[in-house]
């Protein structure tokens, strides 16, 4: 039964930094399932299992998940609809393709439908992203939003070649202290056995370049993992491989840790 469940969960802890987790989710309301088509239904687009991968990295980090899937309606795009990359293949508020460009509706989501799903579901989410960020800056001064995110290593539609295995994005150095920016990138690089990069093709969704406001203390970065680090292989059943995902969450720890440890010079959060 395709019980309702909450569009969004959050877990609260005391650290600087909370995890953004939009695209986890898996629940589709049964209504909204009926009118995807085989493909959609299939969910491969998913971040798989990335909560768990994060799952205990950086104690004391607060993590705000939201449940549902993307192709309900997207967490990490702007709720006007403006596209993130414009010129580029991408997908939109509500997906009408998959991450290969093949359609994924019977019947295709009315300008009503994605009115309603973003009341019901992204603004929820986004209120408590917000609320938990604004909460950890009364703690410290200051937040960190790193927003956690995965995507198969190859897909022609949206990019060419193999992706990184880390993809850092921080909006062209935009969302962020520089210092923040200069520790996850320095972390990634002595990664060993894994590649890195800042900015490529991913340079941060909406999620990152809205909350990021360095000069409010508010401070953000995207992390786009290619799901081969971790997924036994990027295909269905999407199985989490234990061995190269406790290589991974060593780095990912490390990335945390510094992060958690920052603190703004003195004289401001810029």
């Amino acid at each position: 039964m395709n019980m309702p469940i909450a569009p969004v969960d959050v877990s609260r802890g005391d650290s600087p930094i909370v995890l953004g987790l939009p695209h986890t989710g898996t629940y589709v309301p049964a209504e909204i399932k009926a009118k995807l088509n085989t493909r959609g239904r299939g969910l491969d687009d998913t971040d798989w299992h990335i909560h768990r991968l994060y799952q205990g990295v950086l104690p004391g980090a607060t993590t705000v998940r939201a449940t549902f899937h993307r192709y309900v309606i997207d967490a990490n795009r702007d709720p006007s609809g403006v596209s993130l990359y414009p010129g580029q293949n991408t997908t939109t508020l509500v997906p009408l393709t998959d991450f290969d460009g093949h359609g994924i509706w019977d019947i295709a989501p009315t300008e009503a439908d994605i009115i309603a799903r973003r009341d019901a579901f992204h603004a929820p989410y986004h209120a408590a992203l917000e609320a938990e960020l604004q909460r950890v800056k009364a703690l410290h001064g200051f937040a960190i939003l790193y927003d956690c995110h995965s995507i198969r290593s190859e897909i022609p539609f949206l990019f060419e070649g193999s992706l990184p295995d880390f993809n850092t994005g921080t909006n062209m150095g935009q969302t962020c202290d520089p210092q923040i920016e200069a520790i996850v990138v320095e972390a990634c690089s002595q990664a060993s056995g894994y590649r890195s990069v800042l900015n490529g093709r991913f340079k941060g969704g909406w999620t990152t370049r809205h909350y990021g406001r360095p000069t409010e203390g508010l401070h953000s970065i995207q992390m786009e993992l290619a799901q081969s680090t971790y997924l036994a292989q990027e295909a269905e059943p999407w199985a989490y491989d234990q061995t190269k995902a406790d290589g991974l969450r060593k780095h990912l720890h490390i990335i945390l840790t510094r992060l958690a440890s920052w603190a703004p010079q003195t004289g401001g959060n810029s």
